[in-house]
């Protein structure tokens, strides 16, 4: 088997193809077109020769002693003659349909009203195109219709349609050239913005995912948004990568040292209650570092899903019961203290269930581990403003006022950090509000309580 894939067709491969095959499909139509038009108008021009003929013939007949008397006027022939290939039949007819001159074997004309009639028959086993015309009598020694029968063959009405069919397909040859000539200019002309697309990618840094900036027509203008998505989304992807392999080194280092530290001075210990109290900041310091790889697993993971999962539509207070019991299953001490205040019809958005879920759950940590009881985890609808938010207040001081436009950054001093949290809850929140074009809001209620919002759109159906 071939190891090499083979090469698509390209876009010119593809594009000289369909036009090979219109101008074949339109050569052959013009073609039968041409040679079509050719016959008719061959047919034309020899029918008026025809009639001339026979309106020739028929002036020169006259009556003598009651006898049809035909003179054959020579300028009849000098018509005719004008086909010198063909062979001319012609047949004078008295009243009674007895020829007066002529070929006896030339056919009748059919019955018709009209000065002059033309049909084809055959002659000496040729096809010939006939004319017939009459011409009326009313003497006392004859009375009655003359008819008059010219003809030829048809070889010179068939090398005029050949001729002229000839002549129409030489102007179509040099269209359909002048056509490819121009569509091969025309396909190397839009074709080139992709190559400037192409060296613009294959000249830059391999690190470097900032958008392109390449002139080209707005039909591909769509390719250079789509590449600088898609380029947004992987540097996105690289970051999510860089900033969790940055946290964890910066963030993990101090509290396992620390901890290997005090593991080494249990092992070293003999005293029992100091052992017993070594062994108690272990287990302090091995839950704040597990919360710690949680807050930066969950940060990664969120920020993973803005890109990866599909948002759906769902209920705010379903979010909302859900951090509720996942709350107390995890801190059955706070839990327990957490007040639930939901409307009583559906709060609609759009939203990835679990990071809104993970959002909502490190309001509430903070509020438990920062502020003062109660909390309280509510969900509202602002129809004037066309949001909804979930929120969550507490009884504490909260973050100072001043720190407000700050405090969504990793590890800000104002994130609801402390001795044993890192203050990623914050940042997480934030990375939430961005995916779902919201925003975390600070706000104060009136009776001076601090209230963390997370507002979201709020998805309306259509007929609304």
């Amino acid at each position: 088997m071939n190891s090499r894939t083979a090469r698509p067709p390209s876009i010119a491969w593809r594009l000289a193809l369909a036009i090979t095959l219109i101008l074949a499909a339109g050569g052959l139509l013009i073609t039968v077109a041409a040679y079509a038009y050719g016959r008719q108008a061959a047919g034309e021009a020899y029918d008026r020769l025809l009639a001339g003929a026979a309106f020739e013939i028929a002036r020169s007949v006259s009556v003598t002693s009651g006898r049809v008397v035909v003179d054959l006027p020579t300028s009849a022939f000098e018509l005719l003659a004008l086909a010198p290939k063909d062979r001319v039949v012609y047949r004078v007819l008295d009243r009674d349909g007895k020829t007066v001159t002529g070929y006896d074997a030339v056919p009748r004309p059919p019955q018709s009203a009209d000065d002059v009639v033309f049909y084809a028959a055959e002659f000496g086993g040729e096809t010939v195109r006939l004319a017939a015309t009459r011409r009326r009598f009313a003497e006392r020694a004859y009375s009655g219709e003359v008819g008059i029968v010219v003809g030829h063959t048809t070889r010179a009405r068939k090398a005029l349609a050949r001729d002229i069919t000839a002549k129409a397909l030489m102007i179509l040859v040099a269209a359909g050239l002048a056509m490819v000539a121009l569509t091969v200019f025309a396909v190397r002309s839009s074709l080139r913005p992709l190559g400037r697309i192409e060296r613009a990618i294959l000249d830059r840094n391999p690190k470097d995912l900032s958008p392109l900036h390449v002139s080209s027509p707005r039909e591909i203008e769509t390719i250079v948004v789509a590449i600088n998505r898609f380029m947004d989304r992987l540097a996105r992807r690289v970051t999510v990568m860089q900033t969790l392999i940055a946290d964890a080194t910066h963030q993990l280092r101090t509290p396992i040292a620390a901890l290997r530290a005090q593991a080494e001075l249990a092992a070293a210990e003999e005293n029992p209650e100091r052992l017993r109290s070594i062994t108690r900041r272990i287990h302090q310091r091995t839950v704040g570092l597990s919360r710690l790889a949680d807050q930066l697993l969950n940060q990664a993971l969120i920020i993973h899903r803005a890109d990866a999962v599909e948002q759906q539509r769902l209920d705010l207070r379903a979010i909302a019961v859900r951090v509720a019991e996942e709350t107390d299953h995890d801190l059955p001490e706070m839990g327990r203290d957490l007040g639930l205040d939901l409307p009583d019809d559906p709060v609609e958005v759009r939203g990835d269930a679990f990071s809104l879920v993970e959002a909502a759950k490190n309001l509430v940590n903070n509020a438990f581990r920062h502020g003062e009881r109660p909390v309280c985890l509510t969900v509202e609808t602002l129809a004037g403003e066309g949001r909804a938010e979930i929120a969550v207040t507490d009884n504490g001081a909260g973050v100072p006022t001043c720190h407000w436009a700050d405090s969504g950054r990793r590890f800000a001093s104002t994130a609801g950090s402390s001795a044993r949290d890192a203050g990623l809850g914050l940042a997480i929140v934030n990375a939430v509000a961005e995916a779902h074009a919201s925003r975390l809001e600070f706000s104060r209620t009136a009776d001076g309580r601090f209230r963390a919002a997370l507002r979201l759109p709020l998805q309306r159906d259509a007929g609304s």
